[in-house]
């Protein structure tokens, strides 16, 4: 993956194997409930972030998983080989953009979710901070990232 400019934000594994540096702002920082979110988060919901791909540089050997999401897109899910450490997803109808779990970027990243989707999925003890924008569903995307300079 590409990586052109300053590095703004930097992850890594439980493990200190794979290792990411991102040389771009969010486009967008979420809270997920939907079924296949709350499996890997064991229960509750998944903070995610959208970075687009070309501003993301990747060390590391990573492992695998594609499945079938709700939203009927096929989802590649990364993860380190040595810890298990979600690293990010990948979307074959969004391949302009990698998503990273809040967890992975280091502690002082500053990021916070601005909206909960795949609400209608939440479990009735759910918990949605009501400040959130909140989408039943999979939300509209995200434009794509601009190519001017």
């Amino acid at each position: 993956m590409g990586g052109d400019g300053s590095t703004i934000y930097q992850g890594r594994c439980a493990c200190g194997a794979v290792k990411a540096s991102i040389a771009a702002e969010p486009v967008v920082v979420r809270q997920c409930w939907c079924r296949q979110c709350q499996q890997v988060a064991g229960g509750g919901p998944t903070h995610n972030v959208l970075f687009p791909t070309d501003a993301v540089t990747l060390h590391g050997e990573t492992g695998t998983h594609d499945y079938q999401a709700a939203s009927g897109n096929i989802l590649t899910h990364e993860f380190c080989a040595a810890c298990g450490t979600p690293v990010l997803a990948r979307s074959s109808a969004r391949p302009h953009f990698r998503v990273f779990r809040l967890g992975f970027l280091d502690a002082d990243h500053g990021l916070a979710p601005s909206v909960a989707i795949w609400t209608q999925d939440a479990p009735d003890w759910a918990v949605i901070d009501p400040r959130l924008e909140q989408v039943r569903q999979q939300p509209a995307p995200p434009p794509p990232p601009s190519t001017e300079a």
